[in-house]
């Protein structure tokens, strides 16, 4: 039977304010970590919390990502720091070494399972504008600094998860892989509706991601995700393309009701019923063992 990865990515960047239902603290982050685990999700994505706004503190995920192995065996992988600019401000981010030191620090304790890197920078701009809006500020990954996590990957053996925000992150990411050398990246194809970015949750653009990704990476393992967006009508074209899926409150549309487990639970019975089966974490490693 068809086995389907389900991310369970259970907070994000929004804060309360704009999502009020994710986990803020580490408690509250474990434990939906380890429910969701329990229900089915096969991989756990985190920003790190504890109980004020977002932190990027290695010693704060090191304690999430803890906690949740402790109780079950997930891998668990985090965030790294957004480096964003409207084009008239500098950032101690780009610096590669400062940008990524949390991610070196959990990858020295034996506690990361994924090098993520997005291969590619975007203007985040909002898809409803009028006059007054604010401009948006550009969301930065450099290729020096794509390179430098990919690196990494190689030297520790790591495969990369990598977002998809626009074609061009894929042909790119795709290029950059090869050429690093690396294990076989995750592609998450992002698909959104609040900022103006990429493609949105439409069959079509499903069918045209597909379509670069069997030219640039065939074979490649690849899940949907998206920004706040509702992901349900993709599933079945999903899973009988070959591919996996990410549920959670940091994908879901703003201001959501349910809860994480509440959609990990209906993510498992929309795989089933499509005649298809979660898959375990085990059995997810193994697949990325096999593809090198």
């Amino acid at each position: 039977m068809r086995k389907v990865w389900i991310e369970a990515a259970l907070n994000g960047s929004w804060g309360r304010a704009l999502q009020p239902g994710i986990p803020d603290t580490v408690e509250t982050i474990i434990a939906e970590g380890v429910a969701c685990t329990r229900a089915g999700a096969t991989i756990v994505h985190v920003h790190a919390y504890d109980g004020g706004p977002q932190i990027y503190d290695w010693q704060v995920y090191a304690r999430i990502i803890e906690g949740i192995r402790n109780q079950v065996d997930v891998p668990v992988y985090p965030s790294y720091p957004a480096f964003i600019t409207t084009g008239s401000d500098s950032s101690p981010l780009a610096d590669a070494a400062a940008r990524f030191a949390d991610i070196k620090e959990l990858a020295a304790r034996g506690l990361l399972d994924f090098a993520v890197i997005d291969p590619g920078s975007v203007n985040l701009s909002l898809t409803k504008i009028t006059a007054a809006t604010q401009p948006g500020g550009t969301y930065m990954n450099p290729e020096s600094q794509i390179r430098y996590v990919l690196d990494f990957a190689a030297r520790h053996s790591l495969h990369t998860d990598f977002a998809i925000y626009e074609p061009g992150f894929l042909r790119a990411g795709a290029a950059l892989a090869r050429a690093a050398g690396v294990k076989s990246p995750i592609y998450r194809l992002m698909f959104c509706n609040l900022v103006a970015v990429g493609l949105p949750p439409k069959p079509y653009a499903l069918a045209a991601y597909h379509a670069l990704l069997e030219e640039e990476a065939p074979g490649a393992p690849w899940m949907i995700a998206g920004v706040s967006a509702d992901l349900r009508p993709l599933f079945a074209e999903t899973i009988a393309r070959g591919g996996h899926i990410r549920v959670g409150l940091e994908d879901a549309p703003l201001g959501t009701t349910a809860t994480n487990l509440e959609l990990v639970e209906e993510a498992v019975r929309l795989v089933r019923e499509h005649s298809a089966e979660p898959a375990t974490p085990a059995e997810m490693r193994q697949v990325l063992a096999a593809a090198g």
